[in-house]
């Protein structure tokens, strides 16, 4: 963990976690920016990325994707510290170049950006606790959006986005291996994963 500890509304941070959120955050947004746009090698209309849409669908992603990527690593943080524990979020760079390589290349969007480091003894139940904390977060914000949707239907293309984006994320996170949040929850309460890969699948099934 980073020594320079700074203090940011209550929540203890350091510039290697800042450098770390702010390189994932723009990296996710592009490349989900590319996928919403249809922007890719296998499309044949990579020039498009100089386009004003793709412009515009940019500034949609870093806003609905980074506050989806932003609040959930930083629910496991605060779940995390809530125990005790020392957290703090690291990029992992070779995720990040696969994300934009199979967005430029294909339009999937793989996203595994980082995790969030945690030192300290937990259980197997609090664990799981840190680890629904993300997906849970994404569910929220996918219900947020998808309410601000109906009341400002003319904004649709930022709200349906910031739906979609979040709802992907939530589920995506549910794979039950690696070191995503679902092996975790998994290994804590298969019922709980359930449960969560159920408000996944009901949402996208909304789309």
């Amino acid at each position: 963990m980073e020594h320079s500890e700074i203090k940011f509304a209550g929540i203890k941070t350091s510039k290697t976690e800042l450098r770390d959120i702010a390189k994932a955050w723009i990296v996710i947004s592009l490349a989900f920016a590319l996928a919403f746009s249809s922007i890719s090698l296998m499309e044949g209309n990579v020039s498009k990325i100089y386009s004003r849409s793709f412009l515009v669908m940019f500034g949609v992603s870093l806003f609905t994707a980074g506050l989806g990527f932003l609040l959930h690593e930083m629910a496991h943080k605060l779940v995390a510290q809530r125990y005790g524990c020392m957290a703090e979020f690291r990029a992992f760079d070779q995720m990040l170049y696969l994300a934009l390589i199979l967005a430029f290349l294909s339009g999937f969007i793989f996203a595994a950006p980082g995790a969030v480091m945690i030192s300290g003894m937990i259980t197997r139940k609090e664990n799981g606790l840190i680890s629904v904390a993300g997906p849970a977060t994404n569910y929220v914000l996918a219900a947020m959006f998808l309410g601000l949707n109906f009341a400002f239907p003319g904004l649709s293309i930022l709200f349906l986005t910031g739906f979609s984006i979040n709802a992907w994320l939530g589920l995506f996170n549910m794979i039950p291996f690696g070191n995503f949040d679902g092996s975790k929850i998994w290994a804590w309460n298969i019922s709980a994963w359930f449960g969560m890969v159920g408000v996944g699948v009901f949402y996208l099934w909304k789309l």
